[in-house]
């Protein structure tokens, strides 16, 4: 049995954190609709949410549940700004911690800035569906997302049921 996921066509939603950006100046989003075609996988939707805790939480509960996607990113509000709420609306809807994906977005990212350690991205998984909190930034999304390219195929093809 191959190791081997490159035919996984991994199927994402994005939802974007912010009070302040419309879909137009959403560069972080944009980055990362670029770089899910760039693996070959689909973006099936992206929207843009206000930084609050209910709007969050309801926009990836209607992404991982409507949207037949494996993945759902959130883009921003996972940092120390009192505003940041993306982390606690994503456990208010999802079951399961994976610490290890957010563990390893972080020391990937330590490697290029000091400034990963400020990050309070959670990674968990609603029924089939793994949700993963990003920064905002276009950089620091970018870059988390390298750490992502990897695993995700695997993730995903051991959620719908594979074995290792």
């Amino acid at each position: 049995m191959s190791h081997d996921h490159h035919d996984v066509a991994v199927r994402i939603a994005i939802v974007t954190c912010s009070d302040t950006r419309s879909i137009k100046e959403d560069t972080a989003g944009d980055a990362l609709e670029a770089a899910i075609a760039a693996q070959g996988w689909i973006c099936v939707d992206r929207v843009i949410v206000k930084d609050e805790r209910d709007q969050i939480a309801a926009a990836i509960k209607r992404a991982a549940d409507e949207l037949e996607v494996d993945v759902v990113l959130t883009c921003g509000g996972s940092g120390l700004s009192l505003r940041d709420v993306t982390p606690e609306a994503t456990r208010d809807v999802c079951e399961r911690e994976v610490p290890g994906i957010a563990e390893a977005m972080r020391a990937y990212s330590m490697t290029k800035t000091p400034f990963a350690a400020l990050s309070r991205a959670i990674c968990m998984q609603r029924g089939r569906v793994l949700v993963i909190n990003l920064p905002g930034s276009k950089k620091a999304a970018s870059e988390n997302w390298e750490a992502l390219i990897p695993i995700l195929p695997h993730a995903v093809s051991m959620m719908a049921g594979g074995g290792h």
